[in-house]
């Protein structure tokens, strides 16, 4: 019997959607997985697979997946909020949360601002602030950031095996390709063939990338810093390129800074396949595994 469904959870402007993964019984630990920018919730079930011990849960943030047509604000706090209403309507007190690339700034702020949610936190290749020149404009910190990531949400395609074509040249997952991989990019789809395109608003990108790479809330959260957080940084970036996100003097000097912030690196995986790999959903479960135990001390 599989331990996997979903849920829809009310929030400010319509549904969002949720991915369970049931413990084995009631007084099963919870752990919260947020997904990264253009993402879904279908990118952790490698992850949750490797969690049997725990209830994991994963929402489409809004804006994405099957969470796209929620209305209102988005930005980095309006995800906090909603992470909250997830955790009250599946009656989870708190939860070790782990968030991915964006993900990882929107469970860094809701673990600042709803600290009683939270037992300890992971922040997987993200969450900490990037070197971006000042004076950029919404679509230029877009582009600078994401690149062909946000290019492609307008793009349309007129199969699922298109877009898995599409995909397939991504250096990305050259390695990698898996049955996993193919069902979360079919679920990133919507539409009706021929004219099929991604789930994702460019306009909830654009709000969120903004809030998280000119906003205050980040610093805010690294500040304060209420929990012990763990860092896990891929060893490459989201070409499969060397040097990956964080590396050079920055990330060892914001080490320095946040005393909390713990940082161990995971080899052989680049931005995307730390969380869809099975080599890189080994080190993110033995990482949550860890803070569980801790939690549970």
């Amino acid at each position: 019997m599989t331990r996997y469904r979903t849920a829809d959870v009310a929030v400010d402007g319509g549904m969002l959607r949720v991915g369970v993964w049931d413990g084995p019984d009631a007084n099963a630990p919870a752990v919260l997985l947020v997904h990264g920018v253009t993402a879904s919730h279908l990118s952790w079930p490698l992850v949750a697979d490797r969690l049997p011990e725990a209830r994991v849960i994963a929402p489409d943030l809004r804006g994405r997946g099957r969470s796209n047509d929620v209305g209102g604000r988005a930005g980095l706090t309006a995800h906090a909020r909603d992470l909250v209403a997830v955790l009250d309507a599946l009656d989870v007190g708190s939860a070790v949360v782990v968030g991915h690339s964006m993900g990882a700034f929107v469970a860094l702020v809701f673990a600042d601002l709803h600290p009683g949610r939270v037992e300890r936190l992971v922040l997987v290749d993200g969450g900490l602030p990037l070197d971006l020149p000042d004076g950029l404009s919404s679509d230029e910190v877009i582009q600078l950031v994401l690149g062909p990531t946000a290019e492609r949400l307008s793009m349309r395609f007129a199969s699922v095996g298109d877009y898995l074509d599409f995909w397939r040249r991504h250096p990305a997952f050259a390695r990698d390709w898996s049955p996993a991989l193919e069902a979360y990019l079919a679920y990133d789809l919507v539409g009706v063939e021929p004219d099929l395109h991604p789930s994702t608003s460019y306009a909830t990108v654009a709000e969120d990338s903004v809030d998280q790479n000119t906003g205050t809330a980040i610093s805010d959260a690294l500040a304060a810093m209420r929990r012990p957080t763990l860092l896990l940084t891929a060893e490459r970036g989201l070409l499969d390129q060397v040097p990956p996100l964080y590396s050079g003097e920055r990330l060892p000097a914001l080490l320095r800074t946040h005393p909390r912030l713990r940082h161990e690196a995971v080899a052989d995986v680049n931005h995307y396949t730390i969380v869809l790999s099975a080599r890189g959903a080994d080190a993110v479960a033995a990482a949550i595994r860890g803070e569980l135990a801790a939690a549970d001390r």
